[in-house]
């Protein structure tokens, strides 16, 4: 029996060895000698900034479709596709031939026309006397005035059908309504144009500088914004400064701004629309990107939050382990507010000064003895 008590007793020594050495305080209570190693942070009062970000597309300043406005076979194709061009440089040329021949039998209608309107003249000039005299009847007076009409009318028409085969000629020269860069051509030399299911809109003719962006907003971020905006005074309303994010995760150097937003949220998918403007220095940026929009939405004044790392919750309760100032973890219960990207705002629990664990471990129990080592302030 005595020699099943010393084993028993030389493994309840092993055992307090291999979980730290112990000893008396000064106050005659046990204390825990060995110590865990921990990284902490100090908790300071600060202003947080919210950030807020959308995605968006890059569309030119102006998109301009170049369309062909008559039908017929493309005769040539004077630009070159990528390259910037200047308003009114000479894009495409349609074969003229039925359009000319329209302006030609147009003509040949103006001219019979006129002449019709010459004899009615004439035919008035003569009946008028006649009718003084009482040589015709009355009738014949009114009859010859009406021809008249007619004739002036009849050439005004003409005039009108003439005006528009001329138009319909100078259609088959397409010119560049505005300056910038030309994409692609959806049509070659050849092609037959101008009537679906063939090419319609022929290319797209962009500027660049500055390069806009378009992007949605939810209904809940535009109220959030537009109340924001009515607490602010005169004096605190700024322009909204955007920056942009681009696809490779790099930061366009140009700040923007807001250049126009939709009259009407969309009910079908709930969002407004939204176009910001971005100086594009050296044109880098082209339509049909896609990137992020991002901004502040307001700046929390001197308040205290921590990563979400720091935090861990236990059946919807969340918990913070904060090192006393005799370097013993205390796990205090928090109340948290809003979540701002890594960080958690948290309302009630932790004063200014303290310390916590930086990261949530759920070995440390309220009393472990901790070594802090402060990786932040």
């Amino acid at each position: 029996m005595a020699g099943k008590l010393s084993g028993i007793f030389k493994l309840a020594i092993l055992s307090t060895l291999s979980l730290g050495v112990v000893g008396c305080g000064s106050d005659g209570t046990v204390a825990n000698v060995s110590s865990i190693e921990v990284p902490v942070l100090k908790v300071q009062k600060s202003d947080l900034a919210i950030p807020i970000e959308f995605v968006g597309q890059t569309k030119g300043a102006v998109d301009a479709e170049v369309r062909a406005r008559v039908e017929g076979i493309v005769q040539g194709v004077h630009f070159q596709e990528g390259k910037e061009i200047k308003e009114g440089d000479l894009l495409y040329t349609i074969d003229p031939a039925p359009f000319e021949a329209k302006v030609a039998e147009a003509n040949a209608k103006v001219a019979e026309a006129e002449t019709r309107l010459i004899k009615t003249e004439s035919d008035l000039k003569r009946i008028r006397p006649l009718a003084a005299m009482r040589a015709v009847s009355a009738r014949d007076l009114d009859a010859a005035e009406a021809q008249k009409g007619v004739a002036q009318g009849a050439l005004e028409a003409a005039n009108a059908v003439l005006e528009s085969a001329k138009i319909e000629l100078g259609y088959t020269k397409i010119s560049a309504s505005i300056s910038g860069m030309i994409g692609l051509s959806k049509a070659q030399v050849g092609e037959f144009v101008g009537r679906p299911p063939n090419n319609v809109v022929l290319t797209t003719i962009s500027q660049l500088e500055p390069i806009h962006v378009r992007f949605s907003v939810s209904e809940k971020d535009y109220l959030y914004f537009s109340r924001l905006r009515q607490k602010q005074t005169e004096e605190m309303r700024e322009p909204l400064e955007l920056t942009l994010q681009l696809s490779d995760g790099s930061i366009h150097p140009e700040k923007g701004r807001i250049a126009s937003i939709d009259s009407q949220i969309d009910p079908s998918t709930g969002s407004l629309a939204i176009e910001s403007s971005f100086p594009n220095p050296g044109k880098i940026l082209r339509p049909g990107q896609f990137a992020k929009v991002k901004t502040i939405g307001e700046t929390l004044k001197g308040v205290i939050s921590v990563p979400k790392a720091a935090i861990r919750e236990i059946q919807g309760v969340r918990q913070i382990a904060v090192v006393t100032a005799s370097n013993v973890i205390e796990v205090r219960i928090v109340t948290t507010g809003r979540e701002i990207g890594t960080q958690v705002e948290v309302l009630d629990g932790l004063a200014d000064g303290e310390l916590i664990v930086a990261e949530s471990q759920h070995r440390l129990k309220n009393g472990t003895v901790v070594t802090p080592k402060i990786i932040q302030e």
